[in-house]
């Protein structure tokens, strides 16, 4: 990690139905949305950029993927030829705008959307897609926010790593893991409701 993370702290984008605890310096402060994303304050933001110190973000929601219902989100738009002959289902590929809410209940209050594409990326008995999603904050102080993820989610792994390669607002220059964990899955449906664990170093 590094050295000039400060204090190394975790802060909860959660806390009840509190967003963000309030963090020890200013920039941490800042409404994030309502931060300015013009060309000339993205330039401003670079030249402070030196003097900043990045700091260790920790959230917690739950991703609702629903494949078969009455409003999919998450809907198939390609597949190869051969797709139904290999064990793992061999090139599909499904975009989707799943709703990302405080707790797993699908009446739960959502905060933000995962947006992004997937496809079956795997030959092999162990099935895998690789996933490329933004994650988009629509509430709270990362309004206007997101993280970009890109990762390999092997399905039959408990744990699935990703890495965060970038974002934007509060979390440009976004560096961290997102770690998911099935919640629940129906095999007849395919929906499933996911467990996100993220940390992420921002300034």
């Amino acid at each position: 990690m590094s050295a000039s993370v400060r204090n190394a702290t975790c802060y909860s984008l959660f806390d009840g139905n509190c967003y963000l605890d309030n963090c020890s310096n200013s920039r941490a402060n800042t409404d994030h949305g309502s931060i300015d994303q013009s060309p000339e304050a993205v330039k401003k933001w670079f030249k402070e950029l030196r003097n900043a110190k990045e700091k260790l973000t920790e959230l917690h929601f739950y991703v609702h993927d629903r494949v078969t219902t009455e409003s999919p989100t998450s809907v198939p738009i390609a597949q190869a030829n051969t797709t139904s002959k290999p064990p793992t289902m061999f090139g599909p590929t499904y975009v989707f705008d799943d709703p990302m809410t405080l707790g797993p209940e699908p009446s739960s209050k959502i905060i933000s959307h995962a947006h992004g594409i997937t496809s079956s990326a795997s030959k092999e008995e162990d099935a895998s897609q690789i996933g490329i999603m933004n994650l988009a904050f629509n509430d709270g102080k990362f309004n206007g926010s997101a993280l970009s993820v890109l990762g390999d989610y092997p399905f039959f792994q408990k744990y699935k790593e990703m890495a965060i390669v970038g974002g934007s607002g509060a979390f440009r220059l976004a560096r961290g893991i997102v770690t998911a964990i099935i919640y629940t899955y129906n095999d007849t449906t395919q929906n499933e409701i996911i467990d996100f664990h993220v940390l992420v170093l921002h300034y």
